[in-house]
């Protein structure tokens, strides 16, 4: 058996930083995690991927085209779906190794995992390599600010869930980054409850124009939705507290139940090292 994690989120939410932690902890701890970059318009990451799909295609490739003239958005579809194209070409470089961690350093076009069918065509085959599959969804813990833009992103990764049929865990990234007010209203967040994150006050209710009470009305009907689904929940990541990010890896590892098929690695031990078998038993 083979573990991945499918690590997705809006651009900006912290995945490549997210991975290249995840490598750190596992250099630090004595475990091997490896990191895939799907992301063909990346320009820098703080990791050494084992495969990298800018060796196969990149963004500019079919920005610069002269017969395509795809923008940012088209031209990343378009790489995904080449790689899709090219599947032999990805199977060949992840090998086959048993035992395998890999994380998946996805794009940050947010089309590709909330309703497009690249990403779950992707997830599909690495089932069928023998992968263990966890889609790891981020969130810019900036999105704390709002009440109203934290459902929203919260509707995201209801999305993400519902289309890529996936074991999931949504983490809310950058909390360090979080002054003190924030982080002691974090709590309020990660298990959403929408009637306490939209409620006002009669008096903010009759300031409203007549558009601010229909958008409001909106979004406590999505806040409703996410509530009677009881599905979006928020794990905190602070990079740089290692006790997060242990739990975090824990309740990863649980969810794609990593460790319960691994083979046990056992050491033969020659005779002759100072002591024989008749020494021992004397």
């Amino acid at each position: 058996m083979r573990y991945a994690q499918l690590v997705v989120g809006p651009a900006g939410s912290g995945k490549s930083t997210f991975c290249s932690t995840l490598v750190k902890h596992g250099e630090n701890t004595g475990r091997t995690i490896n990191v895939v970059n799907l992301d063909p318009a990346a320009e820098r990451f703080d990791y050494s991927p084992i495969v990298d799909v800018r060796e196969l295609i990149q963004l500019d490739d079919a920005m610069d085209d002269e017969e395509l003239r795809f923008g940012p958005n088209g031209g990343l579809v378009f790489c995904m779906e080449y790689l899709l194209d090219n599947v032999d070409w990805l199977k060949e470089a992840l090998g086959e190794d048993d035992d395998d961690y890999i994380l998946f350093d996805c794009p940050g076009q947010i089309e590709l995992f909330t309703h497009m069918t690249v990403m779950k065509q992707l997830v599909e085959l690495l089932q069928n390599w023998n992968f263990r599959v966890c889609a790891v969804y981020l969130m810019d813990s900036h999105f704390l600010v709002d009440e109203m833009k934290f459902v929203s992103g919260a509707m995201a990764a209801l999305s993400a869930m519902v289309n890529l049929e996936l074991p999931h865990v949504n983490v809310l990234s950058k909390i360090d980054l979080l002054d003190k007010a924030a982080k002691k209203q974090l709590y309020r967040f990660l298990e959403p409850d929408s009637n306490d994150l939209l409620a006002i006050t009669h008096d903010e209710e009759d300031k409203m124009t007549a558009w601010h009470k229909k958008h409001y009305k909106l979004a406590t009907a999505i806040g409703n939705l996410l509530d009677d689904y009881s599905l979006v929940k928020f794990f905190p990541l602070d990079v740089h507290d290692e006790e997060s990010i242990v739990d975090l890896i824990m309740l990863i590892d649980s969810t794609i139940q990593y460790g319960e098929d691994l083979d046990v690695k056992t050491k033969d031990f020659e005779d002759g090292d100072g002591e024989d078998d008749d020494d021992m038993q004397g």
